[in-house]
């Protein structure tokens, strides 16, 4: 049986118009105050909750009620948007 011919293919170039502008090597370091900025609300938010349980929802704001959670979960929650921005 004859042996079937073997193809050479061309070597993959992406497009010029679709290529990335900004490489990784060219993006500034995040400023130092962003990392310190996030790991502050990480522990303020879990502060609130420990202080708001253990106070049996007396404190730190009695008036709040339940919202005293929002306040610690929020600042958890603001401080992974924060870090999503690191680099």
């Amino acid at each position: 049986m004859p042996k079937s011919q073997v193809r050479k293919k061309k070597v993959y170039t992406p497009p010029t118009d679709v290529r990335p502008t900004a490489t990784a090597a060219t993006r500034k370091p995040s400023p130092i105050w962003l990392p310190v900025t996030a790991v502050s609300l990480i522990v303020f938010g879990i502060g609130w909750l420990v202080v708001y349980y253990l106070s049996e929802q007396e404190y730190p704001v009695m008036e709040l009620g339940y919202w005293n959670l929002a306040v610690g979960f929020g600042a958890m929650v603001a401080s992974l948007i924060l870090l999503s921005r690191w680099r």
